[in-house]
Order: structure tokens, then sequence, then C-alpha cells
């Protein structure tokens, strides 16, 4: 039944033109929302690389002051004397 009705209004040439139409439309509007969607998706990519950068900054900082620290009391004197902190 449906069908019969689609055939007999695809039949007519203006609705052969607004049904092409209706189409075009419709494959543009889902490029626009995938194109919206990867965007969104490298958006959160590009937030969560910022923050790993952050972090590790952080830690390589960390580590290089752990690197630097005194090894024991005598090297702890002797740079409060030199004023080496």
């Amino acid at each position: 039944m449906i069908a019969y009705i689609l055939g007999g209004i695809a039949a007519a040439p203006w609705a052969r033109v607004a049904l092409r139409h209706g189409v075009i439309v419709f494959a543009i509007l889902l490029f626009l929302l995938a194109l919206r969607r990867s965007g969104e998706r490298a958006g959160r990519l590009a937030e969560r690389l910022d923050t790993r950068e952050k972090a590790n900054e952080a830690q390589r900082r960390m580590l290089e002051a752990a690197a630097r620290r005194p090894r024991n009391r005598d090297e702890l004197v002797d740079r409060l004397r030199d004023g080496g902190f």
C-alpha cells in the first residue's frame, strides 16, 4: 500500500525533484553531523594531550630535583654552608 502511494507520488516530475533535493539535504546534514562529531573528538584528544604534557613536565622537574638532592647529612651541611640551596 505504501509502495503504491510512494510510487504514485514519485511518478510526478516535481516529486522526483523534491525527493532528489531532500536526499541531497539529508546527505549534507549527515556529513555536517559527522564533521562536528570528529571535531569534538579531536578537541578532547588535544585536551588530553595537553594534560598529559603538563603531568610529564611536572614529573620531569621532580625527577631532576631528586637527582640534585644531597645524598647524606654531610652534603646537606656543605650545601647550607656554601649557600647552594
